[in-house]
């Protein structure tokens, strides 16, 4: 069964991914409208609870859109693995490829066990290849180069980490081609 419904924009861009229960909410109090569904039936059981109507069936929303529009940038950027990587556009910054989330570590440019700290300004995304290779070492003693130094970032963008579309159902796909770019992994 799939769980998951992908939100989009009012400009038909990919916001978030949520859960049929929350987007059955929003569908509810006309902040969404529906534009595909899975082929599974949400059962009374299961809805009345989340929507106030008894009786109510209907099937499960693969993705909907917003109807109104949502602010695309979140303010006072707290430091996270996925917010470093986001500022760092998914990129390995010694090689430069982009990569999937979970093919993507990041990095402590001056070594903890040479006094580094972990903060924005200490910190960049890496693929595991590179931050195997410069191990221990800053970036010059490993005779790798930084592609952008790292920063503290005012703002980034709302963003998903890039998906395998391995797991991205089929239903769904095509809203995802027209407004992310997907890793096809594997």
């Amino acid at each position: 069964m799939n769980s998951h419904t992908l939100v989009l924009t009012p400009w038909m861009t990919a916001h978030r991914w949520a859960p049929w229960e929350k987007v059955t909410v929003e569908l509810t109090n006309r902040k969404v409208e529906v534009l595909a569904e899975y082929p599974e039936v949400i059962y009374p059981e299961d809805a009345a609870a989340l929507m106030g109507i008894p009786g109510w069936t209907g099937r499960m929303p693969a993705v909907v859109r917003l109807l109104k529009p949502v602010s695309t940038f979140k303010k006072g950027v707290k430091f996270s693995r996925i917010n470093v990587m986001t500022r760092d556009n998914f990129t390995c910054q010694y090689c430069g490829v982009r990569k999937a989330m979970k093919d993507l570590n990041y990095d402590h440019v001056i070594p903890r066990v040479q006094g580094g700290q972990t903060k924005w300004e200490n910190i960049v995304t890496t693929c595991y290849p590179c931050n195997d290779r410069k191990g221990g070492r800053t970036p010059e003693q490993a005779g790798m180069k930084l592609r952008k130094h790292p920063y503290i970032p005012k703002t980034l963008p709302m963003t998903q980490p890039m998906t395998s579309m391995r797991v991205i159902p089929e239903i769904v796909r095509p809203f995802l081609e027209a407004s992310l770019q997907i890793a096809a992994v594997g």
